[in-house]
């Protein structure tokens, strides 16, 4: 489950965006969250994204350079703005989304650039939020559809967001991962999508997930539960980590970027949900997706 090079090399496919806050816009999209994170925990991280020709569009390409994330594959859509979400939450600090239409995320396209960074990169990220358009939808897949025929790890972070997917996108985007990152809440939805039966066993819904579409591992968070992580050889358990939630925005993202760099450096599998587990409880202690002071950048 790791590669053969010393370099983590990781491509984050998908949305840029800004969350509204009642306090005020933060910097966010899941995507955007797992390079800066991943950055954070050591990798060397590229991400392939789209942002409008505005302010918002500027300072998060500000904040990505300053968390040492390879701009090169960011377009720039002068004709849609930089993605906005707006953002309540309630007093668990658990988040409800208003995910704006329209946006530059919505506009990926295909350049041989990008051809030539997933032929170099370790390992690809993606989510279904992301595949919203129909352009980005065909640059993502064809991204890592590509990725999956040369054998590079695929990690798909499970983001549904109503209206925003359906049962051939989840179902596809499945089929060409090797990793499954999807929290419990979701796990109904996309069973039921695939045709998975629920046993009275999550470990083993989520067993007949993994055989079913031959993924490495299936991995599925469980808020302050803690998290699951199944392969072919192993069901592995961790309690999760006590902490004072401020909000939980970023802290699937932050899991999936420590696991995946845990994942390429071959670490002990009980290492790596346990490290994962620890990211993502300091993030919900503080506000916001990501450390502002990382990107030495604030919110606009």
């Amino acid at each position: 489950m790791h590669a053969d090079r010393t370099a983590l090399s990781i491509l984050a496919c998908g949305e840029v965006l800004w969350d509204l806050f009642p306090a005020g816009a933060r910097f966010g999209g899941a995507p955007a969250n797992f390079a800066c994170h991943a950055a954070l925990l050591g990798g060397d991280v590229s991400i392939l994204t789209a942002i409008g020709d505005d302010s918002r569009g500027q300072e998060a390409l500000a904040i990505l350079k300053g968390f040492k994330i390879d701009t090169s594959l960011v377009q720039s859509v002068t004709a849609r703005p930089t993605g906005s979400v707006g953002v309540e939450l309630d007093k668990g600090g658990k988040p409800s989304f208003d995910i704006h239409p329209n946006s530059a995320w919505d506009h990926i396209a295909w350049t041989r650039k990008i051809e030539s960074r997933v032929a170099a990169t370790d390992a690809i990220y993606f989510g279904t939020l992301g595949q919203r358009g129909t352009e980005s939808r065909a640059t993502i897949l064809r991204a890592v559809s590509m990725a999956k025929e040369r054998g590079i790890p695929r990690i798909l972070d499970i983001n549904l967001r109503r209206p925003f997917f359906d049962n051939p996108t989840i179902c596809n985007s499945i089929a060409l991962a090797s990793v499954l990152k999807l929290s419990d809440d979701e796990l109904p939805t996309v069973t039921a999508a695939c045709g998975v039966p629920d046993f009275s066993q999550t470990s083993e819904t989520l067993q007949t997930l993994r055989a079913q579409f031959g993924l490495d591992a299936v991995v599925m968070t469980r808020g302050a539960d803690g998290a699951t992580l199944v392969t072919a050889d192993a069901i592995l358990e961790h309690p999760g980590i006590p902490t004072d939630v401020r909000d939980t925005v970023g802290a699937g993202d932050s899991f999936t970027a420590a696991f995946t760099i845990g994942m390429l450096r071959g670490a002990p599998l009980d290492e790596i949900l346990s490290d994962a587990c620890r990211v993502a409880s300091a993030v919900c202690a503080h506000e916001g997706a990501v450390p502002m002071e990382s990107g030495r950048a604030g919110g606009i």
